[in-house]
């Protein structure tokens, strides 16, 4: 395993032989990170993954509130929004469903939980594309009748029905 990092939990690693390495989650183990507490104002935490090693590897900082060496210089005017944030997430596509099923149940629960409990990443959103996408095994819709304006032929299928709803 890779050395436990302050805020992530040890890794094991896997190497698919491409050079680069993925952390292992399977029925017994998942690697997460310990809940995440919103830093104190002007402050901020980092995590980084990179190829050459890191794995979520946490730091903390400070904003300067003048830039005293030459480089960049960001400036946040919290005063003006132009957007709220709703959530973070993923796609449960068909590719997405059928790699999920074709896990044990406990692999499946640890999996779940890495995404979407205190102890995973927290996501709470999750799009789920409607028919098929580029990601499906065949292409379906929902209603291949032509002119059937009325839908009197739409119906959900196998896919979602199994695999999404």
């Amino acid at each position: 395993t890779f050395p436990c990092l302050p805020g992530a939990r040890p890794c094991i690693p896997k190497d698919f032989g491409h050079g680069s390495l993925v952390c292992v989650c399977n029925a017994t183990y998942c690697d997460t990170l310990d809940p995440l507490v919103v830093p104190a104002p002007g402050s901020y935490v980092k995590y980084e993954s990179s190829k050459a090693g890191k794995r979520l590897e946490r730091s903390e900082g400070k904003f300067q509130s003048s830039l005293s060496t030459r480089g960049l210089l960001l400036t946040l005017n919290i005063s003006t929004l132009y957007q709220h944030v709703k959530g973070f997430g993923g796609s449960l596509s068909d590719a997405a469903a059928m790699n999920i099923l074709k896990l044990s149940q406990p692999a499946q629960d640890n999996l779940l939980r890495s995404y979407f409990s205190e102890s995973g990443i927290e996501y709470n959103l999750i799009r789920v594309p409607m028919a098929c996408s580029d990601f499906s095994v065949r292409p379906y819709s929902y209603d291949d009748v032509p002119n059937d304006h009325e839908l009197k032929h739409f119906r959900l299928v196998d896919e979602d029905v199994k695999m999404k709803v």
